[in-house]
Protein backbone atom coordinates (compact mmCIF):
# COMPACT_ATOMS: atom_id res chain seq x y z
CA UNK A 1 0.00 0.00 0.00
CA UNK A 2 1.49 3.60 -0.83
CA UNK A 3 2.82 5.22 2.59
CA UNK A 4 0.75 8.67 1.77
CA UNK A 5 -2.78 6.87 1.46
CA UNK A 6 -1.68 4.92 4.11
CA UNK A 7 -0.97 7.68 6.05
CA UNK A 8 -4.32 9.30 4.91
CA UNK A 9 -6.34 6.43 6.56
CA UNK A 10 -3.95 7.11 9.64
CA UNK A 11 -3.11 3.33 9.64
CA UNK A 12 0.77 4.29 10.27
CA UNK A 13 2.66 5.35 13.60
CA UNK A 14 4.72 8.25 14.37
CA UNK A 15 7.74 6.27 13.10
CA UNK A 16 6.40 5.63 9.47
CA UNK A 17 5.32 1.15 10.68
CA UNK A 18 1.88 0.31 10.01
CA UNK A 19 -0.09 0.08 13.40
CA UNK A 20 -2.50 -2.23 14.57
CA UNK A 21 -5.29 -0.65 12.65
CA UNK A 22 -3.12 -1.71 9.47
CA UNK A 23 -2.88 -5.26 10.98
CA UNK A 24 -6.59 -5.65 11.47
CA UNK A 25 -7.40 -4.40 8.49
CA UNK A 26 -4.69 -6.82 6.50
CA UNK A 27 -5.23 -10.01 4.34
CA UNK A 28 -3.81 -12.39 7.33
CA UNK A 29 -3.25 -11.53 10.81
CA UNK A 30 -4.01 -13.61 13.96
CA UNK A 31 -7.43 -12.55 15.10
CA UNK A 32 -9.77 -13.96 13.63
CA UNK A 33 -13.70 -13.19 13.76
CA UNK A 34 -15.92 -16.09 15.54
CA UNK A 35 -18.68 -16.97 13.96
CA UNK A 36 -20.82 -20.27 15.31
CA UNK A 37 -24.23 -21.79 13.80
CA UNK A 38 -26.02 -24.21 16.16
CA UNK A 39 -28.53 -26.22 14.24
CA UNK A 40 -30.92 -25.91 11.80
CA UNK A 41 -30.33 -25.93 7.76
CA UNK A 42 -32.91 -23.78 5.99
CA UNK A 43 -32.24 -20.02 4.87
CA UNK A 44 -35.12 -18.01 6.13
CA UNK A 45 -35.14 -14.21 7.05
CA UNK A 46 -35.52 -14.05 10.51
CA UNK A 47 -34.43 -10.82 11.34
CA UNK A 48 -34.63 -7.16 9.91
CA UNK A 49 -31.41 -6.65 8.09
CA UNK A 50 -30.88 -3.32 9.09
CA UNK A 51 -30.40 -3.29 12.58
CA UNK A 52 -28.39 -6.64 11.77
CA UNK A 53 -25.98 -4.77 9.85
CA UNK A 54 -25.40 -2.06 11.95
CA UNK A 55 -24.90 -4.56 14.65
CA UNK A 56 -22.35 -6.42 13.15
CA UNK A 57 -20.59 -3.76 11.96
CA UNK A 58 -20.51 -2.27 15.78
CA UNK A 59 -19.94 -5.50 17.14
CA UNK A 60 -16.10 -5.26 15.16
CA UNK A 61 -15.53 -1.30 14.82
CA UNK A 62 -16.59 -1.43 19.25
CA UNK A 63 -14.29 -4.34 19.91
CA UNK A 64 -11.58 -4.07 22.38
CA UNK A 65 -8.90 -5.71 20.05
CA UNK A 66 -5.83 -4.51 22.47
CA UNK A 67 -5.91 -8.66 23.79
CA UNK A 68 -6.32 -10.02 20.66
CA UNK A 69 -10.11 -11.17 21.28
CA UNK A 70 -12.31 -10.35 18.40
CA UNK A 71 -15.77 -10.42 18.38
CA UNK A 72 -18.28 -13.76 18.44
CA UNK A 73 -21.08 -13.91 16.18
CA UNK A 74 -23.67 -16.99 16.88
CA UNK A 75 -26.54 -18.46 15.74
CA UNK A 76 -28.86 -20.41 17.48
CA UNK A 77 -31.89 -21.90 16.47
CA UNK A 78 -34.11 -19.61 18.18
CA UNK A 79 -31.85 -16.54 18.22
CA UNK A 80 -28.33 -14.84 16.76
CA UNK A 81 -25.83 -12.85 19.29
CA UNK A 82 -23.20 -11.06 18.25
CA UNK A 83 -20.65 -10.45 21.62
CA UNK A 84 -17.88 -7.71 21.32
CA UNK A 85 -15.18 -7.49 24.19
CA UNK A 86 -14.28 -4.73 26.07
CA UNK A 87 -17.43 -3.60 27.64
CA UNK A 88 -18.40 0.77 27.75
CA UNK A 89 -15.70 3.12 26.62
CA UNK A 90 -13.90 4.60 29.99
CA UNK A 91 -15.90 7.82 30.90
CA UNK A 92 -19.36 6.41 28.32
CA UNK A 93 -22.67 5.78 30.24
CA UNK A 94 -25.28 3.54 29.00
CA UNK A 95 -27.27 6.46 28.39
CA UNK A 96 -24.40 7.83 25.71
CA UNK A 97 -24.35 4.72 24.35
CA UNK A 98 -28.04 4.34 23.62
CA UNK A 99 -28.31 8.01 22.79
CA UNK A 100 -27.17 7.57 19.25
CA UNK A 101 -23.58 9.76 19.94
CA UNK A 102 -20.79 8.69 18.05
CA UNK A 103 -18.08 7.49 20.76
CA UNK A 104 -15.97 5.01 18.37
CA UNK A 105 -13.52 2.80 20.32
CA UNK A 106 -11.35 2.21 16.97
CA UNK A 107 -11.48 5.25 15.46
CA UNK A 108 -9.15 4.52 12.33
CA UNK A 109 -10.96 1.66 12.04
CA UNK A 110 -14.24 3.61 11.52
CA UNK A 111 -13.13 5.61 9.96
CA UNK A 112 -11.82 3.00 6.90
CA UNK A 113 -15.28 1.36 7.38
CA UNK A 114 -17.21 5.63 6.52
CA UNK A 115 -14.44 5.54 3.61
CA UNK A 116 -15.50 2.15 2.00
CA UNK A 117 -19.21 2.95 2.59
CA UNK A 118 -19.95 0.81 5.51
CA UNK A 119 -20.90 3.38 7.85
CA UNK A 120 -23.02 6.15 6.53
CA UNK A 121 -23.39 8.71 9.33
CA UNK A 122 -21.28 8.50 12.29
CA UNK A 123 -23.35 7.82 15.79
CA UNK A 124 -26.61 6.80 13.29
CA UNK A 125 -26.17 2.85 13.87
CA UNK A 126 -27.87 2.76 17.26
CA UNK A 127 -30.82 5.08 15.88
CA UNK A 128 -31.38 1.99 13.50
CA UNK A 129 -31.15 -0.82 15.23
CA UNK A 130 -33.30 1.10 17.93
CA UNK A 131 -36.03 2.12 15.02
CA UNK A 132 -36.71 -1.84 15.12
CA UNK A 133 -35.99 -3.27 18.63
CA UNK A 134 -36.02 -2.51 22.03
CA UNK A 135 -32.86 -1.40 24.48
CA UNK A 136 -33.45 -4.71 26.34
CA UNK A 137 -31.63 -6.65 23.28
CA UNK A 138 -28.58 -5.70 24.44
CA UNK A 139 -26.85 -6.90 27.71
CA UNK A 140 -23.70 -5.09 28.51
CA UNK A 141 -21.22 -5.89 31.32
CA UNK A 142 -18.16 -4.49 32.51
CA UNK A 143 -16.36 -6.79 30.07
CA UNK A 144 -18.69 -7.53 26.80
CA UNK A 145 -21.23 -5.81 25.04
CA UNK A 146 -23.93 -8.51 23.98
CA UNK A 147 -27.04 -7.99 21.82
CA UNK A 148 -29.52 -10.92 20.99
CA UNK A 149 -32.22 -10.63 18.12
CA UNK A 150 -34.71 -13.35 18.39
CA UNK A 151 -36.41 -15.13 15.83
CA UNK A 152 -39.75 -14.13 17.20
CA UNK A 153 -41.60 -14.32 13.74
CA UNK A 154 -40.54 -17.92 13.15
CA UNK A 155 -42.39 -18.65 16.53
CA UNK A 156 -45.57 -16.73 15.91
CA UNK A 157 -46.08 -18.13 11.95
CA UNK A 158 -45.42 -22.10 13.98
CA UNK A 159 -48.04 -21.32 16.30
CA UNK A 160 -50.51 -19.89 14.15
CA UNK A 161 -49.46 -23.36 12.07
CA UNK A 162 -49.76 -25.70 14.89
CA UNK A 163 -52.63 -24.54 16.80
CA UNK A 164 -53.46 -26.19 20.26
CA UNK A 165 -54.67 -29.72 19.85
CA UNK A 166 -58.36 -29.03 19.49
CA UNK A 167 -57.79 -27.19 16.01
CA UNK A 168 -57.84 -23.90 17.68
CA UNK A 169 -55.64 -22.29 14.70
CA UNK A 170 -56.46 -18.40 16.05
CA UNK A 171 -54.01 -17.96 18.90
CA UNK A 172 -55.70 -17.45 22.24
CA UNK A 173 -54.36 -19.09 25.06
CA UNK A 174 -53.39 -21.87 23.39
CA UNK A 175 -51.11 -19.73 20.90
CA UNK A 176 -49.58 -18.10 23.55
CA UNK A 177 -48.71 -21.74 25.15
CA UNK A 178 -47.35 -22.77 22.13
CA UNK A 179 -45.37 -19.66 21.62
CA UNK A 180 -43.97 -20.52 25.25
CA UNK A 181 -43.17 -24.20 24.55
CA UNK A 182 -41.69 -23.38 20.95
CA UNK A 183 -38.80 -21.13 22.41
CA UNK A 184 -38.37 -23.54 25.87
CA UNK A 185 -37.88 -26.43 23.09
CA UNK A 186 -35.38 -24.26 20.87
CA UNK A 187 -33.50 -23.51 24.17
CA UNK A 188 -33.86 -25.84 27.26
CA UNK A 189 -32.03 -23.12 29.32
CA UNK A 190 -33.92 -19.92 28.37
CA UNK A 191 -35.02 -17.82 31.20
CA UNK A 192 -38.54 -15.83 31.62
CA UNK A 193 -37.05 -12.85 30.45
CA UNK A 194 -35.62 -14.04 27.42
CA UNK A 195 -39.45 -15.22 26.47
CA UNK A 196 -40.43 -12.07 27.33
CA UNK A 197 -37.79 -10.27 25.07
CA UNK A 198 -38.96 -12.58 22.32
CA UNK A 199 -42.53 -12.82 22.84
CA UNK A 200 -43.57 -8.88 23.55
CA UNK A 201 -45.15 -10.57 26.69
CA UNK A 202 -45.28 -9.05 29.53
CA UNK A 203 -42.87 -10.66 32.29
CA UNK A 204 -45.97 -11.28 34.70
CA UNK A 205 -47.87 -12.86 31.70
CA UNK A 206 -44.99 -15.30 30.94
CA UNK A 207 -45.14 -16.32 34.77
CA UNK A 208 -48.93 -17.30 34.25
CA UNK A 209 -48.23 -18.85 31.42
CA UNK A 210 -45.25 -21.19 32.57
CA UNK A 211 -47.70 -21.68 35.71
CA UNK A 212 -50.37 -23.49 33.24
CA UNK A 213 -47.92 -25.13 31.76
CA UNK A 214 -46.21 -26.53 34.73
CA UNK A 215 -49.84 -27.75 35.99
CA UNK A 216 -50.99 -29.26 33.24
CA UNK A 217 -47.44 -31.46 32.62
CA UNK A 218 -46.81 -30.02 29.52
CA UNK A 219 -42.95 -28.65 31.35
CA UNK A 220 -41.34 -29.47 33.56
CA UNK A 221 -38.39 -28.07 35.54
CA UNK A 222 -34.86 -29.65 36.22
CA UNK A 223 -32.60 -28.33 39.06
CA UNK A 224 -33.14 -24.79 40.29
CA UNK A 225 -35.02 -22.15 39.01
CA UNK A 226 -31.32 -20.05 38.60
CA UNK A 227 -29.40 -22.66 37.26
CA UNK A 228 -31.69 -25.50 36.37
CA UNK A 229 -33.46 -25.95 32.72
CA UNK A 230 -36.49 -26.88 31.15
CA UNK A 231 -38.03 -30.57 30.01
CA UNK A 232 -40.76 -31.17 27.81
CA UNK A 233 -43.38 -33.44 29.33
CA UNK A 234 -46.49 -35.17 28.16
Amino acid sequence: MNKNFANSLELLTPEGKYNYIAYLLADENGVSVKVAKYAGMNKVDLIETVPLREALINAVVHNDFSHEIPPVFEIFSDRMEFTSYGGLIQGQSKEDFFSCSSMPRNRELMRVFKDVGLVEQLGSGMSRILQFYDRNIFEISDHFIKVTFPFSLLYEKQSIVNGDENGDENGGENGDENKILNLIKGRSDITAKQMSQQTGFSTRKISRIIKGLRETGKIIRVGSDRKGHWKIGK
